[in-house]
């Protein structure tokens, strides 16, 4: 099931893509589930999941996950699945249609922001983004700079 995680604290989280607020706006999110097996399971308990170059798109009516990195169980012998390997994410029919929709207005992607484990389920929460461009980019780091400058003199200040 889709839902907007506005406000909402994600459970312990498993990998972040810093690079997609880099690069894109991110216009909504939405919760997704992931198909996976046992041992891919063993390791994202442990931490070893990178999202960094990852994709999602929209194929027959289902969504999957491209480029989602998940290092092989190191107990799992002869069960470890391929680390790259398209994963299916779990969707309503009708939010899939929804967002099929929404992307295919001209420059709207579909980018994995955060996966995360939601009680004992595992949760990848994906963003419609739309590109920046290179001049957005610039601004967002001054904007940072500028903010960075104004905590240090406040923390001198304080002092």
């Amino acid at each position: 099931m889709i839902m907007a995680t506005k406000g909402k604290n994600p459970g312990k989280l498993i990998a972040n893509n810093k690079k997609a607020y880099h690069d894109y706006f991110i216009l909504e999110q939405y919760e997704a589930g992931i198909v996976l097996h046992g041992t891919e399971v063993k390791s994202l308990r442990q931490g070893f999941c990178s999202i960094k170059e990852a994709f999602v798109r929209i194929e027959d009516g289902e969504m999957f996950i491209y480029g989602m990195h998940i290092a092989p169980y190191e107990k799992g012998n002869i069960f470890n699945k391929d680390p790259l390997r398209v994963r299916k994410l779990l969707l309503h029919k009708k939010e899939i249609n929804k967002i099929l929709g929404k992307i295919k207005e001209q420059g709207i992607t579909l980018v994995p922001l955060k996966v995360y484990f939601k009680d004992s389920l595992v949760k990848v929460e994906v963003g419609l983004a739309k590109g920046k461009k290179l001049y957005d980019k610039r601004d967002d780091i001054a904007k940072k700079d500028q903010k960075r400058e104004a905590q240090r003199e406040f923390k001198i200040r304080n002092l």
